[in-house]
């Protein structure tokens, strides 16, 4: 390479690392294998949060700040990586996600629900909002929360933790759902950016970041 250029490797938005979980009811490698056979499974791209999925048709909305609400969630639904059909009455199936923080990272901005279907012999996905931090609301035409406003500090990569949540959790409905439709669905949380590995590398070298690269990242 000549002196002054960089290689374009294609992995300008990429983190440094990540991390997969398991939700075992207990840290032995017979209860791993069980949860990785039911795919009570989710990834991070580094950060260690903790994440809840499940889907049902009998959840009671109103224990979700009840100190039993993951037995009612196991006892009424099917947790993250499970198939559900429609045996209730009811026409359309509810969602909860739940995430807290890692408590040595960012705090986090939003929860989203990723649906992908055929239509027309084609994959399709939407992406849907769910959860804003900040008491914001999803805006119900395009399904997406407002910015936060969470900021990044480039010279030393501080941040402001009194924008975003410790915590994220609620009931939901897919807006879009049709009876009969083949579906898949997975939660996405998003921190508020921090500092990809990048800048910091800069920063400890005492370079400026590349300006060719994302000087930030959300995890």
């Amino acid at each position: 390479l000549k002196q002054g250029t960089y290689a374009n490797t294609g992995f300008t938005q990429w983190g440094a690392s990540g991390l997969a979980v398991a939700w075992a009811e207990e840290n032995t490698r017979d209860s791993i294998f069980k949860a990785f056979k039911r795919k009570e499974t989710f990834a991070t791209t580094g950060t260690r949060l903790a994440v809840r999925f499940f889907a049902g048709y009998d959840f009671d909305n109103e224990m979700i700040n009840d100190s039993e609400l993951v037995k009612h969630l196991y006892e009424k639904g099917h947790s993250m990586g499970s198939d559900i059909l429609n045996t209730s009455k009811k026409s359309d199936p509810e969602f909860f996600l739940w995430a807290i923080q890692d408590a040595a990272s960012a705090p986090l901005q939003r929860l989203q629900v990723i649906k992908g279907f055929i239509e027309d012999g084609e994959l399709k996905e939407i992406v849907f909002d769910v959860a804003c931090s900040d008491g914001l609301q999803v805006n119900e035409e395009n399904y997406r929360c407002p910015d936060n406003g969470a900021e990044v500090n480039i010279k030393d990569c501080s941040f402001d933790s009194s924008v975003g949540a410790s915590e994220l959790k609620a009931f939901w409905k897919d807006p879009t759902y049709e009876t009969g439709q083949r579906a898949f669905y997975y939660v996405r949380v998003l921190e508020n950016p921090t500092c990809r590995w990048s800048t910091w590398d800069a920063i400890k070298a005492g370079y400026k970041p590349r300006k060719d690269l994302h000087s930030t990242i959300q995890e």
